[in-house]
């Protein structure tokens, strides 16, 4: 596989990020996760934490280096994670549980296939142009499929923050899986939280990444992104990947984020995935000591789930 690929996850203007991402591949596929945690105090941010380490730990037991049923694996990763972050809930007697939307996405064989759960986004686009995206899983979108609103009227809807489909919380979680897409040398990928897919529509992001180079543009899109959210910006973070690039460096990820697989052994994985409370650009108001408590919480937590 080659492909360049860039992740960045920014708090905007809110007190504390309850966004995470994460990526990792083998030698013949790449995993993508973004969610976007919802609960107080810093619950969210762990039922984000959960989704997206819950599948990447289950990634390299999975895909040695290709996976039977990538859609399996995103079936289980997501219904796994729900599970986790009910456990979490209940060691801490929690009255609500935590709760998170999700987007992930596999790539193997020069074929992806993605699963969502509420409304934050993934888009596939081809020549500067949406060839497909998912459907938020919130009642603006409901408004919108039902003639009520337009879709500029979502933004600043009084009930955008309404999902009915995340992972966590007392409801079995809506997933919805996309048909299998054949990808071509230069398509885009982008996984996003609705920080950065409410400040551009899905064809002006296109166009903006339709030939530049991924390193510079997303970071530009994303302080733009910040300015059109004003004082009340929400988190924003994204996932980027521009597939099947051209060049010569086989040696993995370098700084100008292009990777090159082909050298790798069949039973190694590259995880880029930060730590509960470890990521620098977000403010916590955990000391140390939460901090790590959390964190073992976390890894006993999924533990079960990603064999």
């Amino acid at each position: 596989m080659k492909f360049t690929i860039y992740q960045d996850s920014r708090t905007g203007k809110r007190a504390n990020n309850e966004d995470r991402l994460a990526y990792c591949y083998s030698r013949e596929a790449l995993l993508m996760v973004v969610a976007d945690g919802m609960g107080g105090h810093y619950y969210g941010e762990v039922a984000a934490q959960i989704a997206v380490q819950t599948m990447t730990e289950a990634f390299p037991s999975e895909f040695k280096p290709r996976a039977r049923d990538p859609f399996m694996f995103l079936q289980k990763g997501m219904q796994n994670a729900h599970h986790a972050i009910l456990d979490f809930a209940g060691k801490h007697h929690l009255l609500d549980s935590p709760r998170t939307t999700c987007v992930a996405c596999i790539i193997q064989n020069n074929v992806a296939y993605w699963a969502h759960s509420g409304d934050s986004r993934l888009y596939l686009i081809r020549n500067g142009k949406v060839l497909a995206q998912t459907k938020d899983h919130s009642r603006v979108r409901m408004l919108v499929d039902q003639g009520v609103i337009s879709e500029a009227e979502m933004i600043s809807h009084p009930e955008r923050n309404k999902i009915y489909g995340c992972l966590g919380g007392k409801q079995t979680p809506e997933i919805e899986y996309s048909r299998k897409a054949t990808l071509e040398a230069g398509d885009v990928l982008v996984l996003c939280t609705d920080g950065v897919w409410s400040a551009f529509p899905g064809d002006m992001l296109a166009v903006a990444l339709k030939s530049a180079d991924l390193m510079r543009t997303v970071p530009t899109l994303l302080n733009q992104a910040e300015t059109r959210g004003g004082p009340t910006a929400d988190n924003l973070s994204i996932i980027a990947v521009r597939w099947g690039d051209t060049y010569n460096d086989d040696s993995g990820l370098g700084s100008s984020g292009l990777v090159s697989t082909k050298t790798m052994p069949r039973d190694t994985v590259t995880t880029r995935l930060d730590e509960f409370g470890r990521h620098p650009n977000r403010k916590t108001d955990l000391s140390d000591d939460e901090i790590e408590r959390a964190i073992e919480e976390i890894r006993s937590t999924i533990q079960k789930y990603s064999k």
